[in-house]
């Protein structure tokens, strides 16, 4: 989610500390999910994530990342030499969007969604067995889309329509973020002030993997439902640039309506 505040640029590592044991050692667990089960699910070490998209979030992400010890890969439109001072500063290695998923654990595609369907073919292909897909995308139909037929016509969330352009499930995540607070608002598990981000996804171990992930970023985490029920944190629902803890998300999912708002309809 683009933000009114600029992106900060050029921040050291040290502005973003991760506790011994990471941002999950003492989380305070939201509904749905046991803490144990979370805890169980902890990945130990580090990973290696692909970030497909050099935006505001895909930028803060690789930040954030990087500060955390995970292998990072990112790429753009543009090509791996415009990526150089963002490689410099974080230490991710800059590749072309069609090597951004080798041998990864998760992949971020953080792009414009109407820039999807001309991804490589197979851009996927070479990533690790069980690879996690995170869409961090929204349609902006009057903004930067276009109209889509398949989402206005047909029903389709935006994550269903990416799913059936990458051929391969994704979760829902970060779309309704403020590129910024990914660097400014992690918070330690149990701060009063922790902020809870929405998940949604069919594939209950992807989801659980991301939503470690969030976790260890310093965010809490709300189970949305599956792909189908991603409409509740599209642009324009009440969740949506939410700040707000585990209560306020949940509570702001449920008062989600499923008619898209006439501002977000081409």
């Amino acid at each position: 989610m683009r933000g009114a505040r600029p992106v900060t640029r050029g921040a050291p590592r040290a502005e973003y500390p991760v506790p011994a044991g990471g941002w999950a050692r003492h989380r305070r667990e939201p509904p749905g999910q046991a803490p144990h089960d979370l805890r169980k699910a902890r990945r130990v070490g580090t990973m290696k994530i692909g970030i497909i998209g050099a935006g505001h979030i895909g930028g803060n992400l690789t930040r954030r990342l990087t500060a955390l010890g995970h292998d990072v890969s990112v790429a753009n439109s543009r090509g791996p030499y415009t990526l150089a001072a963002l490689a410099e500063e974080t230490g991710a290695t800059p590749v072309p969007v069609g090597e951004a998923a080798r041998g990864a654990d998760i992949v971020v595609v953080t792009i414009p969604l109407k820039a999807v369907p001309d991804l490589p073919s197979g851009v996927l292909d070479g990533a690790a067995d069980g690879v996690t897909v995170i869409d961090t995308n929204n349609y902006y139909p009057r903004e930067r889309d276009g109209r889509i037929a398949a989402i206005e016509d047909e029903g389709l969330t935006e994550s269903r329509w990416i799913e059936r352009h990458l051929g391969h499930p994704v979760v829902k995540a970060f779309n309704g973020t403020y590129a910024q607070d990914i660097l400014d608002r992690p918070r330690p598990a149990g701060d009063p002030e922790r902020m809870a981000l929405p998940v949604a996804g069919d594939d209950e171990a992807a989801k659980t993997r991301v939503r470690v992930l969030i976790d260890e970023l310093g965010f809490d985490t709300v189970d949305t439902g599956g792909i189908d029920d991603s409409w509740r944190q599209q642009p324009d629902t009440p969740v949506y640039g939410l700040r707000a803890g585990v209560e306020g998300v949940t509570k702001a999912l449920a008062e989600a309506s499923p008619e898209r708002p006439a501002g977000f309809r081409g």
